[in-house]
């Protein structure tokens, strides 16, 4: 008979994203974003990570914890296609997966093994909420990894980036270290692929703000930002 085991969270992310609208849709895709990966009591033992500091980038293997169903359907939407074509969940990164799993690459930025709250690894690049539960983590290894021929499918990189228009009254609002993280993430249009409205204005949180901007054309254009006792 087949073994079951019952996965276990080993570490939870520390992001500035506590909801999903906003985070980046790939990995790497803002390579300013930065976190932390913080580990459950069972798993801080620094002798789990020796060595991790020989590699630059690891792969993480996590859990889309806010979108689990209990059933699942053998297609879905994908927003890159304007949320009106179907096609196969395992064709897609679609969160309405059998198993929500989700996995990612991100970049190795520092290595604190002991701290207040144990080991503690610190990355750049992801693209997880805050608390996400990681299953797993692995070094990313080039030679085996990497594949520059590979197909792209339906989902090739993006053509254009918005130009992102945020005054410097604004911008005195962030924490000057988180400022170009913003502004990456705004480039990437956080608005779902299908809506394109020039008079609507949206809204995210992002490191502990609200930001509201709208998007006309190829410009995104930040609106308003208020803190959270404001």
């Amino acid at each position: 008979m087949e073994a079951q085991s019952e996965w276990k969270a080993i570490a939870r992310m520390r992001s500035e994203f506590p909801t999903k609208f906003g985070v980046p849709r790939q990995s790497g895709l803002v390579a300013q974003l930065r976190g932390s990966i913080v580990f459950e009591e069972e798993y801080r033992n620094p002798d789990a990570l020796r060595g991790i500091e020989g590699f630059s980038h690891l792969w993480l293997i996590w859990g889309f914890h806010k979108a689990a169903r209990e059933t699942w359907s053998p297609t879905v939407r994908p927003p890159r296609l304007g949320g009106n074509e179907r096609l196969g969940v395992f064709a897609t990164r679609s969160p309405f997966r059998p198993n929500p799993v989700g996995l990612s690459c991100v970049k190795l930025e520092g290595v604190e093994l002991r701290t207040a709250q144990g080991p503690v690894l610190h990355v750049s690049g992801a693209d997880l909420m805050d608390g996400t539960p990681i299953y797993d983590i692995k070094p990313y290894v080039p030679y085996a990894d990497c594949h520059p021929e590979a197909a792209e499918g339906f989902a090739p990189a993006p053509e254009r980036s918005l130009r992102v228009v945020i005054s410097p009254e604004m911008a005195a609002k962030v924490p000057p270290e988180r400022v170009e993280a913003l502004k990456g993430v705004l480039s990437w249009d956080p608005r779902p692929h299908y809506q394109d409205d020039p008079e609507r204005v949206y809204g995210m949180e992002f490191a502990g703000l609200e930001v509201r901007f709208s998007v006309a054309g190829e410009t995104l254009t930040v609106r308003e930002i208020k803190g959270e006792k404001e």
